[in-house]
């Protein structure tokens, strides 16, 4: 039998010697086990016997190890041999919300919206590429020189992106948008600041009346959160029909068909697009269409849907404000490829929209609404818009904390004579920010 000789004493035992003891017994466990007969075993027992073979080679290889450090050592083998290596605690702490790898020594993550540098690295860009591997080879997916980018997701959700060199010649990166288990309801957006009690009243009622909604904002300030907690609004008795890419809506619903995007294979063939499930959705007799994120061609089809007895549907899209929302999805229409008049278009958008909600993050890492816009109609050929709530700041305090309040602006909204014909009698007066609401 083998000897191996112990690094060092365990006093002395420091981070680099762990990175290399963690190699070394992962080299043997790849020796010891029978890959072809773990990969007919289910799941589960696979992963038992992985566990078992870890444990027997750590007992075996690191014997002057103890308590903590010979556990921590285990862990971190086990995560090389069926997790994602050394960012795989990072994937199960809850608090982190994405993982960035940048290079080999160059981790960050992200915690309550702020970037913070992780006390873990992998030894090489080699290292990097057979993490890689691991996340897109089950998928039928291949990251090359010949294709360069890739999109996947984890088995929990969570979305990841892969790019390697040529493009980024320093090192392949890694970014891992974790998926949320946990609903974000309402009532936690107006606990945690993201809107105010009376805000979501006001969108509860939009929502229960069928106003078509965007949720616009930048990357990373919440929208795919406060898309999943307005629909709750929407009432059990209607079918609903999600569109995504990747799916990561939660719906409470009973009546949920959620319809996930699907990429070209390794051919470059079979993709199946948005815009052609929207088409789908479309002869699915839903109630309710719910696209995650307009991207392309499928928003013009999305204007159509709203337009044309599908009230009451919501989508999300990039944007820096209420108004840049109309132009990105202006420019998302044109990349339909239909020859259609600028005024035709924007009426089909005015006609088509109600409300835009938008949300931005903060520099201290808040996410909050920062405005709430009605699409009023069209001018000309400009679409008309109103502000219905804004933020408005008051300065950072000694935290750094961004401080302010978002009210309404006092404008009376062109449905609201909507709600009263539905027979909801909203008092108006406590919508006032200093004077009465459509005052002179």
């Amino acid at each position: 039998m083998t000897v191996f000789t112990p690094l060092r004493e365990t006093s002395a035992f420091g981070e680099d010697d762990q990175s290399e003891l963690v190699h070394r017994i992962h080299q043997r466990l790849l020796q010891e086990i029978d890959l072809p007969a773990l990969e007919k075993r289910a799941p589960a027992e696979a992963r038992e016997a992985v566990e078992a073979t870890v444990r027997a080679l750590t007992a075996q290889m690191a014997g002057d190890l103890y308590g903590e450090t010979k556990e921590s050592v285990f862990k971190a083998v086990l995560d090389e041999a069926v997790g994602l290596g050394p960012i795989q605690p990072l994937i199960d702490d809850a608090n982190v919300s994405e993982v960035m790898v940048n290079a080999p020594d160059e981790i960050y993550v992200e915690r309550d919206g702020v970037i913070y540098p992780a006390a873990v690295r992998f030894r090489d860009v080699t290292h990097i590429l057979r993490i890689v591997d691991r996340i897109i080879a089950p998928l039928g997916r291949r990251v090359d020189e010949s294709s360069p980018l890739v999109d996947a997701r984890l088995p929990d959700g969570s979305r990841v992106n892969v790019v390697i060199p040529p493009l980024v010649p320093r090192s392949p990166t890694i970014t891992i948008r974790k998926f949320r288990s946990d609903k974000h309801t309402i009532q936690d957006l107006i606990g945690n600041g993201t809107l105010t009690r009376q805000l979501a009243e006001f969108l509860s009622v939009c929502i229960r009346q069928k106003l078509n909604a965007v949720v616009s904002g930048g990357s990373g300030t919440g929208k795919t959160t406060m898309l999943n907690a307005l629909s709750a609004f929407i009432p059990n008795t209607e079918r609903i029909v999600t569109i995504e890419d990747p799916i990561e809506l939660k719906l409470q619903q009973r009546h949920v068909i959620a319809m996930e995007a699907r990429p070209a294979n390794i051919e470059g063939r079979n993709e199946v697009s948005q815009r052609e499930l929207l088409r789908n959705a479309l002869r699915m007799r839903p109630d309710r269409i719910i696209v995650g994120e307009v991207r392309s061609g499928e928003a013009f089809d999305m204007m159509q849907a709203m337009n044309t007895g599908h009230e009451g549907s919501l989508t999300t899209v990039h944007a820096n404000s209420p108004r840049d929302a109309l132009s990105r999805i202006e420019n998302m229409i044109l990349m339909s490829g239909l020859d259609l008049p600028i005024r035709a278009m924007r009426e089909q958008m005015a006609s088509a929209l109600h409300l835009i909600v938008h949300l931005s993050r903060f520099a201290d890492g808040r996410r909050r609404v920062v405005a709430v816009a009605e699409v009023t109609g069209i001018e000309g050929e400009v679409v008309t818009m109103k502000d219905l709530f804004r933020f408005e700041r008051s300065g950072v305090d000694v935290n750094g904390a961004v401080q302010g309040h978002l009210e309404p602006t006092g404008m009376v909204p062109a449905f609201a004579e909507r709600f009263t014909r539905a027979g909801i009698n909203l008092d108006w007066s406590t919508y006032e920010p200093a004077g009465a609401w459509g005052g002179a």
